[in-house]
């Protein structure tokens, strides 16, 4: 006779937390035992009288009342719960981030409950002890951040699952037979999640675009892109509608507009510049002083409110510039043909035009529509040359046409004046606390294929200050014209910086030997002295990006508080309505109030202007992941190669390597470290060998060598070669 087997008794569970979360879900609202028992789909004794012991015990501490015999409810003071957003780690983890609370708020990988990266939530926060660190639990997601994921499909025999390479979405996305689409196994796919039932560990999606193969040049482009919800082509009715819009130059509307053709005018733009938005005239006047124009292609003429055409450019806020190539805002016979204020056409324009002093002070300003004829094209290296030499011949060398040319005596003079005046311009800026940072910018020469055959640093000189100053000057003056009327109006605004990251930069730039020495003068005048002092060392790259991350954002706002990093009181965004939707709102609005309208209503241009800087921020999101993503294609090209790098970053599991001569960022895994045993000390920022007590510190200079080249996940990771003697 075989032994009956007894059944293991089951470990008593707590189920205080679920209780609240489910009397926090329905406040005013009663439970009995059942009730609750049914709400956690349980069916076991054990479980049931557990849950009836939790209530009188947190009845009995008055977490929660029993308002009538047998029935209970979450006290009014004991309402833990708030809403906010949700804020992955990448490890599996999260924050919560809610502005009524202190501190951010960690939720532990089970206690997610469906809720992703950047969603808005409801959580109910528990260990609000002092000395206690807070957590909590999500009850409720209210609004997802995105349903739309880029990933590889896994292809099995009734199902697939799509994997993605964010490291912020910690589940994979399970996908029926019936919603693969026309995907294949391994392809790069773009999913829409549809639901996430209550028991299923992964949500459910289906296939809405197949994107390529992985590691293809333009799947990884277009994955990016995608990743962001950012389109790569324009809708074909929108196209048809751009190529039937009139672009012709016509008497009557001339009549209309204030005729500059006869003004000397010409562009200063980047040598590959497929648009040119922007061009500058300039005039000498009888009592000494200079008319400077600012033209702006007039975009808005031909961009009418209310049509596909308008709508589609609302909604994209931005063009995106990617390494290889640029997703336009506007369809190229907008942006590259009508609107592109090429070399020998007449366009239509909008303008500000100043009268200005030797001293480079603004006597006079005029706003408003023009027509104006460009006389000459150049790059910004033609116009650094004639700035250098004063020479009037452009060398084969740089020239555009890639042959020498001769330039009129007019617009040398004009050219070099310019600069002179901008100088004042820009020195005055600084003295006013200006933030100066001319951040180096990693570039690649690309083959007719896309392929970086090359790296190298766009740096700012004269003839980028020259024409940036204009902008600036434009800028300023459009929105403070309006600002003073007291009028709606779309501000570029910019908080000052945020102190505590400028000490905890202070922390790490030390490490180099540098400082912020904020006893002497402003904030702004510290940070260009740090700007200086970098200038040109092994470090500059990461102490600019340090610096530039320790501000705080601009955006786009009717609320004006001014420009910090540019020390203006009133700064708005007039001079690139090519490729930005709020320069398009600001020319419509400033014409609006130069023919005498009223202030229009506040709150819809705050929609639209949120809409911006929200399309802003993704774009430039989708431009950071291009340039890593050529970066790592770049030196697979290079992995039997040994680089210098210093090292930029030091955490637990490896160091930062940043090369010196491509800017190309890395890890060193702490395990691929073979000379001694490290372990991370927190206090100095560094590595340290058991045996040997070296340091591996921010600063330090070492040969590396790639050992792995992630396409998909644009990632780098280095094998430590030896340090620098």
């Amino acid at each position: 006779m075989s032994k009956r087997l007894r059944k293991p008794v089951k470990k008593e569970i707590d189920f205080s937390e679920k209780i609240i979360k489910i009397l926090s879900q329905s406040a005013n609202k009663a439970f009995n035992y059942k009730q609750i028992v049914a709400k956690l789909d349980l069916d076991d004794t054990q479980s049931r009288n557990q849950i009836i012991k939790d209530l009188k015990i947190m009845a009995a501490a008055k977490l929660i009342i029993e308002s009538e015999p047998g029935k209970y409810l979450i006290k009014a003071e004991s309402k833990e719960y708030y809403e906010g957003k949700i804020d992955m780690t990448g490890r599996r983890t999260a924050y919560f981030v809610c502005s009524e609370l202190d501190e951010d708020v960690f939720i532990p990988t089970n206690n997610l409950n469906h809720a992703l990266d950047k969603d808005i939530v409801k959580v109910y926060v528990y260990n609000k002890r002092k000395g206690k660190k807070p957590e909590g639990e999500v009850i409720e997601v209210i609004e997802r951040n995105k349903t739309d994921f880029v990933g590889v499909i896994d292809i099995q025999k009734n199902f697939s699952f799509v994997s993605t390479a964010n490291p912020k979405m910690y589940t994979d996305i399970f996908i029926p037979k019936d919603k693969i689409g026309e995907a294949e196994q391994g392809d790069v796919v773009l999913v829409h999640i549809e639901d996430w039932p209550a028991r299923a560990d992964s949500p459910f999606g289906k296939v809405i675009k197949v994107l390529g193969k992985p590691g293809e040049h333009d799947t990884e482009i277009h994955a990016i892109l995608a990743e962001y919800g950012l389109p790569s082509e324009f809708p074909i009715e929108v196209e048809t509608y751009a190529q039937k819009i009139d672009t012709s130059i016509d008497e009557t509307e001339i009549a209309k507009r204030r005729d500059m053709r006869d003004t000397l005018t010409f562009t200063i733009d980047p040598k590959d510049a497929k648009d040119f938005d922007d061009a500058l005239s300039f005039k000498i006047l009888e009592n000494g002083n200079y008319e400077i124009g600012i033209h702006i292609a007039d975009v808005s003429h031909y961009l009418e409110e209310g049509t596909i055409l308008d709508d589609e450019a609302y909604q994209r806020a931005t063009s995106v510039y990617l390494v290889d190539r640029v997703v336009p805002m506007l369809p190229e016979v907008l942006s590259n043909f009508a609107c592109s204020l090429r070399p020998n056409e007449e366009k239509y324009t909008f303008s500000a035009v100043f009268e200005i002093s030797q001293k480079a002070e603004v006597v006079n300003q005029w706003f408003g529509r023009t027509v104006i004829y460009s006389d000459q094209r150049f790059a910004y290296e033609e116009a650094q040359y004639i700035i250098e030499t004063k020479d009037d011949v452009i060398p084969e060398e740089i020239s555009i046409t890639n042959s020498s040319y001769k330039v009129s005596e007019n617009i040398v003079n004009a050219t070099l004046k310019l600069d002179e005046l901008a100088k004042i311009l820009r020195k005055r800026r600084m003295a006013e606390g200006a933030i100066s940072f001319d951040k180096v910018e990693v570039k690649f020469n690309l083959n007719q294929e896309g392929e970086p055959e090359g790296v190298y640093f766009k740096i700012s000189k004269d003839a980028n200050h020259l024409i940036e100053e204009f902008m600036l000057l434009a800028n300023k003056k459009v929105a403070e014209y309006i600002g003073k009327q007291k009028k709606t109006f779309i501000y570029r605004i910019h908080d000052e910086p945020n102190e505590d990251k400028l000490f905890a930069m202070q922390a790490v730039i030390a490490k180099f030997g540098h400082k912020i020495d904020f006893k002497q003068g402003s904030i702004s005048q510290a940070l260009n002295k740090l700007m200086a002092d970098v200038n040109g060392t092994k470090e500059q790259n990461l102490i600019d990006t340090l610096a530039i991350r320790s501000m705080s954002k601009a955006k786009y706002s009717t609320d004006n508080i001014g420009h910090y990093g540019l020390a203006f009181d009133y700064y708005s965004h007039f001079t690139s309505p090519i490729r930005r939707y709020p320069d398009v709102m600001v020319h419509r609005l400033l014409q609006f109030y130069l023919d005498g309208g009223k202030s229009v209503d506040e709150e819809t241009y705050e929609v639209k202007c949120l809409h911006s800087s929200t399309m802003e921020g993704l774009a430039t999101n989708a431009e950071r992941d291009s340039i890593k993503y050529m970066q790592v294609k770049y030196m697979q090209d290079h992995q039997d190669q040994e680089f210098l790098g210093v090292i930029s970053g030091v955490t637990e599991w490896g160091i930062y390597v940043e090369i010196i001569e491509n800017k190309c960022e890395g890890m060193v895994r702490i395990r691929d470290i073979k000379d001694d045993y490290y372990t991370f000390d927190e206090k100095q920022y560094a590595l340290v060998g058991a045996t040997s007590s070296k340091l591996l510190q921010l600063g330090d200079e070492i040969f590396v060598k790639v050992k792995t080249a992630d396409l998909v996940k644009k990632q780098l990771d280095f094998n430590f070669i030896r340090r620098m003697e």
